[in-house]
């Protein structure tokens, strides 16, 4: 215990870190510095919150979602759902444009939609791996000029606000573009476009839609480490950044310059047990994960509140599952920490402390710099676990061009810390990343067939009190067997200048469009 106990004392004290000189913002600037790095602009090809949030300032979407959780007219004007909820046909906004001045039309919409799902592309990011496994997407079509009907596969009572996560662009502008071109220069719908990109470094986009947004020009700094992070937005260089370290918010909030917002997040925060065979016959850690007493077992190993107050700096309520509350389980209480319930459940598991006071061995892999904290919550949950005799590795590893290719192929592990978005305004939303055995955001390859069965249930209610029967089910079937080790809903810390507006949303969202600039550069 003593490793962990001087981690979790220790907290994230880190000293700042000198930052070479940086011009300040321009004027009509909004300058962001960001934890982790961007790997694509593919609109298909884009998984993770910081890539999102760049690329929906360049590619519209058919609706989009507020930060009260309604879900509202963006691209397109209005919508028509099949009485069978089988399709949904979406009516454009007359006279769209993409930027290189090509008109989008239903056609395009289509086009969009469809390129996302072919198969011959392997494409992994968030519109295949999550809405359309979630969904059952089957093909969309243009009925008119501004008419586009997107075909479902399964009826889902969310599928219209996961419809709305897809990226729209022009068929002329990818039709004919590689893979690595449409990677590297997106043509959007949006009304940023893309300047420039220095991966690792920056991105700098150019407004050109002015009645759509109101900063002429965004830059995006990829900064990892959050005492520079904290530095660069004292020092007036940038004017928000993500994921303030608890360490710093104090200097931050005395700059004079600049304070912090804080939200709680919906991103639930996670150890996967990553259900693959090829773990299981790998090595004796990765068979035992196998097994739901282990697992049940390892739930009551780790102290989260704990984890929360000393490295992330809040009080947090362990999560009992992967929905966010107020729509979780109502029924389902957190698993305590309770090392001694560990121990015993593990012996009757079949997995006693050898010779040496270790059960057996485990890797656990975890990004540096994604989320709040992340190397030092994965070293102290490592070390708990270490304590109940499960010896535990733990490998960090850079987020974008190492982390992000494991977690799409679902060869993180055999135990992995990640976190996945989530959202309040259906519980359905959050089960989704579980629509299915082979979904792209099934990371763990559980298969349990009394969660996966719930979802042909939950198309065939007709109202949402039967809805919630199978809900509150499925949500047990998930407690009993944890293919998660359930930790917390991330807190949300921005850095924000005096010199803007920015309002920080519940959903890691950072949409600028309506961000205004109150003081010069």
């Amino acid at each position: 215990m003593t490793r962990l106990r001087s981690l979790l004392l220790a907290g994230v004290a880190v000293v700042a870190a000198p930052i070479a000189a940086q011009a300040q913002p321009a004027a009509d600037t909004i300058v962001v510095g960001i934890s982790a790095d961007i790997n694509t602009f593919d609109p298909a090809n884009i998984s993770s919150r910081d890539n999102s949030n760049i690329a929906k300032h360049i590619f519209g979407t058919l609706y989009e979602i507020t930060p009260e959780g309604e879900i509202v007219p963006d691209l397109a004007e209005s919508y028509v759902e099949a009485e069978d909820g089988m399709s949904y046909t979406y009516t454009l906004r007359e006279g769209l444009m993409c930027e290189d001045g090509e008109a989008l039309t239903a056609e395009d919409a289509a086009f969009s939609f469809n390129r996302a799902a072919d198969k011959a592309n392997n494409f992994t990011g968030n519109t295949p791996g999550f809405v359309y496994s979630s969904i059952q997407f089957q093909s969309a079509e243009a009925v008119s000029d501004r008419e586009v009907k997107i075909n479902l596969g399964r009826k889902n009572p969310v599928s219209f606000g996961l419809i709305a996560e897809v990226f729209i662009h022009c068929k002329d502008s990818y039709e004919g573009k590689s893979l690595e071109d449409a990677a590297a220069k997106p043509i959007g719908s949006g009304p940023y476009k893309l300047a420039s990109w220095q991966p690792g470094s920056q991105v700098v986009l150019e407004r050109v839609k002015e009645d759509e947004a109101k900063a002429a020009s965004i830059i995006w700094r990829v900064i990892p480490e959050a005492s520079t992070r904290s530095a660069e937005l004292i020092a007036g260089n940038v004017d928000i950044i993500t994921n303030v370290a608890p360490d710093q918010l104090d200097a931050v909030n005395n700059s004079g310059s600049a304070e912090v917002k804080a939200v709680q997040g919906t991103r639930r925060i996670y150890v996967g047990f990553n259900q693959k065979a090829a773990f299981a016959d790998a090595t004796p850690g990765g068979k035992a994960i196998q097994d739901t007493a282990v697992r049940v077992a390892l739930q009551y190993a780790v102290d989260v509140p704990t984890i929360c107050k000393q490295l992330l700096n809040f009080e947090c309520v362990r999560a009992d599952g992967l929905v966010n509350p107020p729509n979780d389980n109502p029924n389902l209480e957190p698993y305590p920490y309770d090392p001694e319930m560990a121990e015993k459940l593990l012996d009757e598991a079949g997995y006693p402390r050898g010779a040496d006071g270790t059960r057996f061995s485990i890797k656990m892999q975890a990004p540096r710099g994604r989320y709040l904290n992340d190397a030092n919550v994965a070293l102290a949950i490592g070390q708990y676990l270490t304590d109940v005799g499960v010896n535990t590795e733990v490998e960090l590893l850079e987020w974008a061009s190492v982390y992000v290719p494991l977690i799409r192929s679902h060869d993180a592990g055999p135990m992995f810390l990640l976190g996945t978005g989530g959202g309040t305004w259906s519980p359905l939303y959050d089960m989704t990343d579980l629509s299915t055995p082979t979904a792209g955001t099934n990371y763990t390859e559980w298969s349990n067939p009394e969660w996966f069965d719930g979802w042909a249930e939950i198309s065939a209610a007709t109202t949402d009190e039967e809805r919630r029967v199978v809900i509150d089910r499925m949500l047990e079937v998930f407690y009993n067997d944890p293919p998660w080790l359930m930790l917390y809903f991330q807190p949300d810390f921005y850095g924000v200048s005096k010199r803007v507006d920015f309002q920080p949303r519940r959903d890691e969202k950072v949409y600028l469009f309506e961000t205004n600039i109150v003081s010069g550069g």
